[in-house]
């Protein structure tokens, strides 16, 4: 999605640009040329990649061999630190300026890789507000330029044609589930919320938005003969429900801009756990807590994630109450502190992405 913004926001500025690369539908229906499907690089957790690596490191070198066939004028790379640095240090090596978009989170672990960034990447183009100066901090050319989803207006959808659309009852609360857009995430969380929502009963309707990177079959297997409604997009069901089901990740920040009280669950391997803990740096797992410096939201991680803890959660969010009154201005509070600059007329995040990659290419036409 914001390799498509930002393709996009290129694009009307020069239409001559050409892009190539990583990508999935949206990019590709922006008009670039994925040579690797982003679908091939979904892999989740330490244990994870090592058993995926042969098929990650084949589908490198096709990225990088297509690089010097065509000669691109700059590199954009955005989010996949343990796939990205490495084509960023390649990139690099052959004379390409490298623009780093949606960084690394090396504040949250393994903040020693910033050196990383400093040796590889000419301009980092930062998301949250305070990625700014921790990078700035430590050497890196870093400029935050807002967040792709904090001008993402409410859909337009009425709740009635949702309802009618999806064959939902419109008089009950919904619940959103968002269990992660890799199939090992899915894996590892959704068992838990789909007991959660079982305990919760039939006095509610549950959805739960098909991520681009999954499979529908998939996921209909996955739920079985739950009663779950899947849907196609994440932002009209988020929109549209009472409360929310929401695995760490983009989908907490999703969540924040649709207004939407949440829990934040999620878990992985007991090896890649036992691993990963120590390396943690930050005190908080759930974005919108990170950015707001407190906990607006709950977090039940590894152990602390079961049914029992997500209903007892939900159930201090979903009725009218204090509770739900200070998450709802929590998390307002986080969405607008993900713009770059206030105002009505503010430029769209991916327009400032793109003002800072022009400059870099000094106005020449480029293909990207």
């Amino acid at each position: 999605m914001y390799g498509a913004q930002l393709i996009e926001a290129l694009r009307r500025r020069e239409p001559a640009f050409e892009f190539f690369g990583v990508g999935g539908e949206r990019m590709r229906a922006a008009g670039c040329d994925t040579v690797v499907d982003a679908k091939a690089l979904a892999v989740v957790g330490i244990t994870e990649i090592v058993s995926h690596l042969r098929e990650i490191y084949g589908l490198f070198d096709r990225l990088i061999a297509e690089a010097d066939r065509r000669q691109p004028d700059l590199a954009i790379v955005i989010d996949s630190p343990a796939f990205n640095w490495r084509v960023a240090r390649q990139m690099h090596k052959r004379g390409i300026p490298v623009v780093y978009y949606v960084c690394p989170q090396f504040w949250a672990w393994r903040q020693g890789r910033v050196k990383l960034l400093r040796k590889y990447v000419t301009k980092a183009l930062v998301i949250f507000p305070f990625e700014e100066k921790f990078y700035r901090d430590r050497g890196v050319d870093a400029t935050f330029v807002g967040h792709p989803l904090a001008d993402v207006p409410h859909p337009p959808i009425a709740r009635r044609d949702f309802a009618a659309q999806h064959k939902l009852d419109p008089e009950k609360h919904w619940i959103t589930l968002m269990p992660g857009s890799r199939v090992k995430e899915v894996r590892m969380n959704l068992p838990a919320m789909l007991e959660a929502a079982r305990k919760l009963g039939r006095e509610f309707e549950f959805l739960l938005p098909v991520a681009p990177m999954l499979d529908r079959g998939f996921l209909q297997a996955q739920i079985g003969k739950n009663a779950i409604t899947l849907v196609t997009e994440a932002l009209p069901a988020l929109s549209h429900s009472r409360a929310g089901i929401i695995a760490s990740g983009t989908a907490t920040v999703e969540a924040a801009v649709m207004s939407t009280p949440f829990v934040m669950v999620y878990r992985v391997s007991p090896l890649t756990y036992m691993l990963g803990m120590p390396r943690v740096k930050v005190p908080y797992f759930a974005m919108v807590n990170l950015i707001a410096g407190e906990e607006i939201v709950p977090e039940l991680v590894q152990h602390r994630f079961t049914a029992k803890n997500v209903v007892a959660r939900l159930k201090q969010i979903i009725p009218d109450g204090p509770s739900r009154k200070q998450m709802l201005e929590g998390l307002a509070r986080v969405k607008a502190s993900l713009r770059a600059t206030d105002g009505a007329n503010a430029p769209h995040p991916a327009d400032r992405a793109a003002e800072a990659i022009l400059g870099l290419l000094g106005g020449r036409l480029a293909r990207i």
